[in-house]
């Protein structure tokens, strides 16, 4: 484009680059559930270790108690390590996970064990659930919760949200939390 500028020695002309196009994303495709899949790995595979195990969540150590070891393996490559090679958790009754709180942590073993997502109530609720859900599900190595939380938060964008949602996308390189 060409813009004419006005000044004391006369009009000169100047020329304007257009700002480039803002950045598309391809939209956010969530694979179809592996849960029935997944539980039926636990039949028959002596290699998946038994028992139940109670985790102690947050700072002030929450119970989630009697999650059966067997099902949290099937569905995170992350517990079928912790709990089948013979890490210290292999054998402990008890696992302290403190980079969460208790209602975050238990959404997501909720969703490892019925395939359910729970991001709570209210706009600005959910929102943050996604985002610490998200974070577990990339610790945890559970790819279509991630994906579910993703989409859960590009469809989430509010008052209450969207600066919490551009921190996102800039602290996990997301540009998609954006789109």
């Amino acid at each position: 484009s060409t813009l004419l500028v006005s000044s004391i020695v006369g009009l000169h002309q100047v020329c304007v680059a257009a700002p480039p196009p803002p950045p598309s994303f391809a939209p956010i495709v969530v694979p179809p559930s592996t849960f029935s899949a997944d539980m039926a790995k636990t039949w028959g595979d002596a290699t998946l270790p038994e028992g139940k195990v109670t985790f102690l969540v947050g700072d002030d150590e929450e119970r989630i108690e009697y999650v059966t070891k067997a099902v949290l393996c099937a569905r995170s490559p992350v517990f079928r390590t912790m709990f089948g090679i013979g890490m210290k958790e292999r054998d402990a009754a008890e696992v302290t996970v403190l980079e969460t709180d208790l209602a975050s942590f238990t959404a997501f073993i909720d969703y490892l064990c019925t395939d359910q997502l729970d991001l709570g109530e209210g706009e600005g609720e959910q929102a943050r659930r996604a985002l610490v859900l998200r974070e577990l599900a990339q610790m945890y190595q559970v790819p279509r919760l991630e994906l579910l939380c993703a989409q859960a938060l590009q469809e989430s964008v509010g008052p209450a949200s969207a600066v919490p949602l551009l921190e996102a996308a800039h602290t996990m390189g997301d540009g998609r939390l954006l789109a």
